[in-house]
């Protein structure tokens, strides 16, 4: 049955309550709670069940459900979302000057990222095809390159080993320093120096 419109201050006439907005902004921090709690679970359980996700976010599987029709599609959102704001976190880091330097500083801003994020690729991997999760890596591996080729064209970063091992060795060393915080064998307030420290002693010339 349609809402009775109620007569305004001005004559005119408008909703009778504000219910319309209020259940709009009801379902966005839903969805808001829902994905954050997603990438929460999923950043050290790649394998997280939708109970376990709702459970995390304080809602129910029929409300998780109205907002993500199925498990695929919750990790798809919370994957778009790690990949958009790794991009611009790591847009923002300087890469002029000194390529060891600038090296450096993206190393630490990356491990950030990759320890915020976790295991969140992996239970991407697991539900998407994989021309959609080489997007997670295309934008910080190309940053990457271009520092370890700055370098390496002014000598202070090695040039006897292909460029890609370079790049895997770093994205080694960034996965390696997240596991062994979760297991307590390093702190993460120590992580992204020792990242750095490790990469650089590896890479300079």
């Amino acid at each position: 049955m349609p809402t009775t419109p109620a007569q305004t201050t001005d004559g005119t006439t408008g909703p009778a309550t504000d219910g319309g907005r209020t259940k709009r902004a009801d379902a966005v921090r839903n969805v808001e709670a829902i994905v954050a709690a997603a990438t929460r679970v999923l950043a050290t359980d790649p394998d997280a069940s939708i109970n376990e996700i709702a459970k995390a976010a304080g809602v129910g599987r029929v409300t998780l459900y109205g907002h993500f029709d199925s498990r695929a599609t919750l990790v798809r959102e919370v994957v778009d979302r790690a990949i958009a704001q790794t991009d611009e976190a790591l847009a923002r880091v300087d890469l002029d000057g000194d390529p060891r330097e600038a090296l450096g500083r993206l190393l630490e801003a990356t491990w950030h990222l990759t320890h915020r994020f976790g295991a969140v690729v992996v239970a991407g991997s697991q539900v998407l095809p994989p021309e959609e999760m080489s997007r997670a890596h295309e934008g910080p591996t190309q940053r990457v390159r271009g520092l370890l080729e700055r370098g390496r064209a002014a000598g202070e970063l090695r040039g006897d080993m292909p460029v890609d091992w370079q790049v895997s060795v770093i994205q080694a060393i960034l996965h390696g320093a997240s596991v062994a915080v979760h297991r307590g064998e390093i702190t993460a307030d120590a992580a992204p120096a020792l990242v750095r420290d490790t990469t650089l002693a590896a890479l300079t010339a």
